[in-house]
């Protein structure tokens, strides 16, 4: 059987809209007419509440697939909640989509329409012919409670079946940013292959013997070096362990680097101009620009001088230009403000180093290790009133309301 691994589309991703539509829509189209089934491991849409023009986008894509002559069709489910398609398009929701437990989340109701089948916390199992493959999915949940919930469900796989485990978690060996991401290690044992979402660039690695392969977004959100290289998704053949990259149709993305040393704006500037032309030389579409800018800046100049927002408006035809000048320096104070603009901190999202510091601060303090401090995070974050937060925060943190 022919499995096409799709993931990431972030449908409705504010800063190229119509790019994650169009490509997200070539995907799956292109995957449907390629393979027998399609897995989607997270991330279908970018809010976890889309907006409905969003969710009507959604619903036109998969509507079209469902009505395709498959090769395969889904012949048992065993999760709480019952499918409405024997289409194989089998998915889970991802960290975008994750609301609180309990609630319906835009992938289960595109489920409940009978467009997917949402595989979270269960197994589904699709057949061709005389073979079977089964799907255990566990959507995205806060880092911290991750392997705690991973040893409760303590998922196997089918006997008779090829078994696939998805997932959209961080992965440590991958992203060793914190403790709490999930390791290889850490993964169920006996799968005959590991599918996973949540990065953004392809990879691939051997997990308990057997493939975890990660085809990548189908849209470029994250604005990093490693997705200049091609989108698109995966086709993996359960007869022979083989599998393949179809690239799709994408924006192109180009960084490029500027280094200098005690410049003045003005010598900077025709530094970027040279820079930028000639990254777009040649590219066709209006492609994604990112320049990093490295050095420091001539006594009594600051990067307020740089007039950086002009430089982006004048290509703003031409390309989506971005200019990275977290690791410019001056003589004089140090801004962040640049920074604070592309909402980071050197290469770690504010929000990411703003979690994960909330998570120090609790182990300090000698906090319940149960507290899910993703959750807590988002609580503070909140635009509720500060009362609401500040009581919800207290019943999370003090069960004895003290």
């Amino acid at each position: 059987m022919k499995i096409a691994i799709v993931s990431d589309l972030h449908l409705g991703y504010e800063r190229f809209e119509d790019d994650a539509f169009s490509q997200a829509r070539e995907a799956l189209e292109e995957a449907s007419r390629l393979s027998d089934a399609v897995l989607i491991p997270g991330d279908i849409f970018d809010k976890r509440y889309p907006r409905p023009e969003v969710i009507s986008q959604a619903i036109n894509i998969f509507r079209e697939l469902s009505k395709k002559r498959w090769g395969a069709s889904i012949v048992g489910h065993n999760g709480a909640t019952p499918i409405h398609t024997s289409a194989p398009i089998i998915a889970i929701p991802g960290t975008h989509e994750r609301i609180a437990e309990g609630k319906d989340n835009a992938v289960r109701l595109l489920s409940l329409a009978g467009l997917l089948a949402d595989t979270s916390e269960a197994t589904t199992v699709i057949q061709k012919g005389d073979e079977k493959v089964s799907v255990f999915g566990l959507g995205g949940i806060a880092e911290e409670l991750v392997k705690e919930r991973l040893a409760g469900l303590d998922p196997k796989p089918t006997k008779g079946a090829f078994s696939i485990f998805m997932f959209h978690q961080s992965v440590y060996e991958m992203l060793p940013y914190s403790e709490h991401f999930i390791r290889y290690a850490d993964l169920p044992k006996g799968f005959d292959l590991y599918v996973s979402g949540h990065m953004h660039s392809r990879q691939e690695a051997s997990v308990h013997g057997k493939k975890l392969l990660i085809p990548g977004s189908t849209v470029l959100t994250q604005m990093k070096g490693e997705e200049q290289a091609s989108k698109g998704f995966i086709v993996f053949d359960t007869q022979d362990g083989t599998h393949r990259f179809v690239q799709i149709n994408s924006r192109p993305y180009v960084l490029g680097t500027i280094e200098v040393k005690d410049a003045k704006p003005s010598e900077l500037l025709e530094k970027c101009d040279a820079e930028i032309e000639r990254l777009i030389s040649g590219k066709g579409a209006k492609p994604i620009v990112r320049i990093k800018i490295n050095g420091t800046l001539a006594k009594g100049f600051d990067k307020a001088d740089l007039q950086v927002h002009a430089l982006t408006m004048r290509y703003a035809p031409k390309a989506f230009l971005s200019i990275d000048t977290s690791q410019l320096s001056s003589p004089g104070t140090e801004l962040m403000i640049d920074e604070l603009r592309e909402g980071k901190i050197g290469d770690m999202p504010i929000k990411e180093l703003g979690m994960l510091t909330l998570a120090q601060k609790l182990k300090e303090f000698g906090a319940d290790p149960k507290i899910g401090y993703t959750e807590l995070f988002s609580l503070l974050s909140s635009q509720a009133s500060k009362d609401k937060i500040l009581k919800a925060a207290n019943e999370m943190l003090f069960t004895d309301g003290s």
